[in-house]
């Protein structure tokens, strides 16, 4: 048999059909894993590889989502695999579409639950054809970490993401792109971000997994350099991330004092920000920044002085700082930086040696925003539980 891909896990099984049955789900499944199940389905040693390079090549290069697409394998090995096993993709349950380009996906797993992702596309120089954009992708369902800035946050964590449930957002990305197969060239989904629901650290295992996929070059073929993870500061797994994946690393800052960071970003009571930067500092970014994600929140963190304190925390460490001007939601309880407390804050950064970009607010009208992603179904199903 086929293994699945988190066979000890707890939560409810998201390779499940839902009904009619459990098919296990491949997607997830590396070349090895791959080959090893197919030689329980009778497949020789010598050829259980080949078909399994076979089947990763249609999934993730091809785009199949049925096992008839994948006209390479034998007629009779499409019928046991289609009889015993899934490729299928998570339902599609919405879409929106921001004024300024950017679409917010809404995802339904086999077990139920919802996830979001969004696709930010950013239009090059040399023609309205010539495009790229990232692809936020989200790491668990929910959020465990109640960052009190960050709508997510309000949203209780429900499982973790199985390698297949995190590589199908890529998939119907593309679906939803029209970017089959691999594109050599220039491609509508140019980077990954590991920034949508969820701490993707929390997740690591299956996290890894995916992204090993992602950057395999016979299928989805992300670079190392085009794929981003952001964390609130787990710190054990920092190192571990740098040295398995060797992926840009992010770090969601947005506090130089423990005080402060211990309201905004809780984590920070088990590893403080000394720890953090140690860890930072310790990543093999090799010629890369890490790059720190800082959100403006208006009297809060934003004043010259704690501009000042940042230059100092990051003297010596190749970096970059993001500034977020805040996006309201209600019942925040903070309020955005105003623009010229934000661009005084920048400069103050930029002159200590540190490119301090402020971040164009994308898809806020579809509330697709950074810290917004909190599944629209999943508060209609909480109002629902609500006495009339």
């Amino acid at each position: 048999m086929i293994p699945d891909t988190e066979p000890d896990r707890e939560q409810p099984d998201p390779t499940s059909t839902g009904s009619g049955g459990a098919r296990p789900w491949l997607l997830g499944l590396g070349k090895d894993a791959l080959a090893e199940g197919l030689e329980g389905l009778g497949v020789p040693d010598g050829k259980a590889l080949m078909r399994a390079r076979q089947i990763h090549h249609w999934l993730y290069h091809r785009g199949a989502s049925s096992f008839d697409a994948m006209t390479t394998l034998p007629a009779e090995l499409r019928d046991q695999l289609s009889a015993g096993y899934r490729v299928d993709r998570p339902a599609f349950v919405d879409e929106q579409h921001s004024t300024d380009g950017t679409a917010k996906w809404l995802l339904r797993f086999a077990d139920g639950q919802d996830v979001e992702m969004v696709h930010i596309p950013n239009v090059q120089q040399g023609g309205p054809d010539v495009e790229r954009g990232a692809l936020c992708v989200s790491s668990q369902v929910g959020c465990s970490l109640t960052c009190t800035f960050c709508h997510t946050g309000t949203m209780p964590l429900v499982r973790n993401l199985g390698a297949g449930d995190i590589l199908a957002q890529i998939l119907v990305a593309r679906d939803r792109l029209g970017e089959w197969p691999t594109p050599k060239g220039q491609r509508r989904i140019s980077h990954i971000v590991m920034m949508g629901m969820g701490e993707p650290l929390l997740n690591y295992e299956n996290v890894k997994q995916a992204l090993l996929i992602a950057m395999d070059k016979d299928g989805l073929a992300f670079s190392r350099r085009k794929i981003t993870l952001s964390t609130s500061g787990i710190v054990p797994k920092i190192e571990v991330c740098g040295r398995e994946l060797g992926v840009n690393l992010a770090i969601s800052l947005h506090a130089v004092r423990d005080d402060l960071r211990d309201e905004l970003v809780p984590i920070n009571r088990k590893w403080n920000i000394a720890t953090l930067m140690e860890a930072c500092r310790a990543y093999p970014s090799g010629d890369r920044w890490v790059t720190f994600e800082y959100v403006m929140l208006d009297g809060v963190n934003d004043s010259d002085a704690e501009a000042r304190d940042l230059v100092r925390l990051l003297k010596g460490l190749p970096a970059k700082v993001n500034l977020i001007p805040f996006n309201p939601w209600p019942d925040a309880g903070y309020r955005c930086s105003s623009p010229e407390r934000i661009e005084t804050f920048a400069r103050i950064v930029e002159r200590g040696g540190y490119p301090s970009p402020v971040r164009t607010p994308r898809g806020r009208d579809i509330s697709a925003a950074c810290g917004q992603l909190k599944t629209a179904s999943e508060r209609r199903r909480r109002k629902s539980l609500v006495p009339a």
